[in-house]
């Protein structure tokens, strides 16, 4: 016998809309988280040769980034302009992501927003409406009904 739960099924995906809005909501938010973490790195990256310094703080950045997306991600499926907007991550079969599928979801949304937004102009042309991360990810972003 399986004691697992079965996953929840999937909801209805959030629109283009709310998804962008989303977003934007999330850029301002981020901006404060990274800029708190880089006044901190830059405190201690005094002693550091400039040389390494600089790369040093690009890499603490991103890491910081990817640590605050994954675990809202894996824990609840929401960041906080996520719960506003009433969206939650989920995976291709409405269960909860795991750690591994936000890891994969963040590295491909930083190369779709590297190449100048194509994985969020992808959606314009998906069937789906799915940005390019959560097609590659296996993951949906669904609204949350009340």
């Amino acid at each position: 016998m399986n004691d697992q739960p079965a996953p929840a099924a999937p909801g209805a995906s959030a629109g283009l809309g709310r998804r962008l809005g989303s977003l934007c909501y999330e850029t301002l938010l981020l901006a404060a988280i990274l800029f708190i973490s880089g006044w901190a790195f830059l405190a201690v990256g005094r002693m550091l040769d400039p040389m390494l310094a600089r790369p040093l703080l690009q890499l603490c950045l991103l890491a910081v980034s990817a640590v605050y997306f994954v675990y809202c991600w894996t824990h609840g499926g929401q960041t906080l302009p996520m719960k506003t907007w009433r969206i939650r991550l989920v995976a291709r079969n409405g269960g909860a992501v795991t750690p591994g599928t936000g890891i994969y979801r963040y590295l491909f949304a930083l190369i779709g927003f590297g190449l100048c937004g194509l994985g969020l102009a992808w959606a314009l042309f998906d069937r789906d409406r799915q940005f390019l991360h959560d097609k590659l990810a296996g993951t949906r972003l669904v609204r949350i009904e009340d």
